[in-house]
């Protein structure tokens, strides 16, 4: 468990479970240098800057504002310990109906952000031989079945991917790996523009149509992840010695989790024979 005082970078502070994890680990005494797109933001949600707390305005589609704002933490703080990408956003409609804009710019977030982050924050980490990076995906990461959602579906398993490699790449370095999946949780998340919905709309795809509704209507505001407790589950598993590589917060992530695990095993079993086939004969 954790016995020394860490510094910690964690994009998307100003707002939802980014915003509760830093004023928590601010709570027991950590260093925290946090990133949004505006300090006023960040100070507004965290409070002013201080020797622990180090709020950065920081583009992360620049790989010069990224770099910049390793370098000042590092500056700042005389190192850097656990790396958490929280920056992303939803982005809804159907394949067909999202535009090539849409789509990039969904990847560009939460896909291209946190390599950024992470080509400039590993040298330092691969120099001290250790380290933690902390990559926050959601369940539908690993659960992907959500008519209308494709492109943030995709992105996210794209950063549960990245966390797999990363893991296997740098472990024997000392630098740990984790993949975040939580499920619903109770934030500002789709109220606070971090969700965007695409401007073409295709009114025949009822199935799309009745996930956004659920997701703002019934969803919004009863979503059973206390955003607190997933910012604690974050804490523990960086201060332990053996973190996880894949981290289901909530009963409902654990719960879809399993039923993935179900129906990929049943594929498996049925299509076995007919799939090892394919392979050259002895």
């Amino acid at each position: 468990m954790k016995t020394v005082t860490r510094t910690w970078f964690v994009t998307g502070a100003s707002k939802g479970l980014g915003a509760r994890l830093v004023r928590k680990l601010l709570d027991r005494g950590d260093r925290v240098a946090a990133t949004s797109r505006t300090v006023a933001s960040l100070t507004d949600a965290i409070g002013p800057a201080s020797s622990h707390f180090l709020p950065l305005q920081v583009d992360l589609g620049n790989d010069g504002s990224v770099e910049s704002a390793i370098a000042r933490t590092i500056e700042q703080f005389g190192g850097l310990d656990v790396v958490v990408n929280n920056a992303g956003y939803a982005q809804q409609g159907t394949v067909e109906a999202l535009s090539d804009d849409e789509l990039r710019r969904n990847f560009d977030v939460n896909v291209f952000a946190p390599l950024t982050v992470l080509r400039h924050s590993l040298p330092y980490l691969r120099q001290q031989r250790g380290g933690h990076v902390i990559n926050i995906a959601s369940i539908v990461g690993y659960h992907g079945g959500y008519a209308g959602w494709g492109s943030y579906v995709a992105s996210k398993f794209a950063l549960a991917g990245l966390t797999e490699s990363l893991a296997a790449e740098v472990g024997e370095l000392g630098i740990k790996a984790t993949v975040v999946y939580p499920g619903p949780v109770r934030t500002e998340f789709l109220s606070s523009g971090a969700l965007a919905v695409a401007k073409r709309q295709i009114d025949a795809y009822t199935e799309a149509k009745a996930s956004l509704d659920l997701h703002l209507g019934t969803l919004h505001g009863h979503q059973a992840g206390d955003p607190d407790k997933v910012a604690m589950l974050i804490m523990q598993a960086a201060d332990v010695a053996d973190p996880p590589l894949h981290l289901f917060a909530g009963k409902v992530a654990n719960e879809l989790a399993a039923q993935k695990a179900v129906a990929v095993q049943r594929d498996i079993d049925t299509w076995k024979g007919s799939c090892e086939a394919t392979d050259f004969a002895e």
